[in-house]
């Protein structure tokens, strides 16, 4: 199978560019920028990603200037933010990073209850003289929010996305079991949730909580990148997939 026939994607929570609680935390976002970089991703989808933080631009030096979707986008990238929730000191969301061009996108609030804000994020990209569609997800913490959320997720791929149309979810799903990989299942994704990734927590994973669906593409391998400068970026690790057309 030749390069051009495969479709490299990474999804990645970068836990709002910051690790650790209290003075002790530490910036992370530079790092981050750098292991964006080496994914080589066609597409990279992120979560909890800051647009803008008060507090944290007057804690950290070297906190960067611009939002952080534009700031971790590698050159030649499109970056494509949209908020999910905004607190008091700032605003965060996800957000997808492409070296394909981008057609438009859009968003769809997915808040089950007033202590999550959450959202999915649709980015639609030109690939190779086709139109691929993209959902970025961040799931709920509550098992029942999460059914409702993928409920909501097939409601809204079958009123907006073609059914010929190649179509990516990625994210967070922070499910601890199969339950959403079932739903997505019958929606028509499927991934090569065969081989075990574990993505989280990142310093002893145990559990895959991060995953890759597609609809109209062809599974080839999954992967989530080892070692201590992966565990120490983020509490999860970023996980890898390739499509094939």
């Amino acid at each position: 199978m030749t390069a051009t026939s495969v479709l490299r994607i990474a999804t990645y929570n970068i836990h709002k560019g910051v690790q650790g609680i209290g003075p002790r935390r530490r910036l992370e976002i530079h790092n981050l920028g750098h292991a964006i970089e080496q994914f080589d991703a066609d597409i990279v989808c992120l979560q909890e990603v800051r647009k803008l933080h008060r507090r944290e631009a007057q804690h950290f030096e070297r906190w960067p200037e611009m939002p952080q979707a534009d700031f971790l986008a590698p050159e030649g990238y499109e970056a494509v933010y949209r908020t999910n929730a905004i607190t008091r000191h700032g605003e965060h969301g996800n957000a997808l990073l492409s070296r394909w061009p981008v057609l438009g996108h859009g968003h769809e609030d997915m808040s089950d209850h007033r202590f999550e804000q959450r959202g999915l994020l649709h980015v639609q990209l030109a690939v190779q003289e086709r139109t691929v569609h993209v959902i970025v997800v961040h799931l709920g913490l509550i098992p029942a929010s999460r059914v409702r959320q993928a409920t909501q997720l097939g409601h809204y791929i079958a009123r907006e996305v073609p059914l010929d149309a190649p179509l990516v979810v990625a994210g967070d799903f922070n499910d601890w079991g199969q339950q959403i990989q079932h739903i997505m299942n019958k929606q028509g994704l499927r991934s090569a949730d065969t081989l075990r990734c574990p993505t989280y927590p990142s310093r002893l994973p145990v559990v895959q909580l991060d995953h890759i669906y597609a609809r109209g593409l062809v599974p080839l391998n999954l992967q989530v990148p080892r070692g201590k400068i992966w565990a120490q970026m983020s509490d999860h690790l970023p996980l890898l997939a390739e499509f094939g057309w």
